[in-house]
């Protein structure tokens, strides 16, 4: 959380976040997916990279599956289904 708000302090054009949720506490968790919105809205993009695809997917505009360094599968949340992106996820599809 520190290094996210050290990162915001800059006013950045883009938030990567690597894993966020690997090792917090859930309420912890939760409190920075809240923020995503409000980071959007000053203006600012957010990468996520992430393994909780509930949590990656109520703040996502758009979804990207990558699989050694190759996307393979891309899309709006809406459009994919859950089955997808855990094909894709383990390398099962290329879309």
């Amino acid at each position: 959380m520190v290094a996210i708000g050290r990162a915001l302090i800059s006013n950045p054009k883009v938030l990567l976040c690597d894993e966020i949720s690997l090792g917090l506490a859930p309420v912890v968790i939760k409190d920075i997916y809240a923020a995503f919105p409000r980071i959007k809205a000053s203006g600012a993009s957010v990468i996520v990279v992430e393994q909780d695809i509930a949590q990656a997917l109520k703040v996502a505009d758009r979804v990207y599956c990558m699989m050694e360094g190759r996307v393979t599968l891309s899309g709006k949340p809406s459009d994919l289904t859950r089955e997808e992106i855990q094909d894709a996820y383990f390398g099962r599809i290329t879309k």
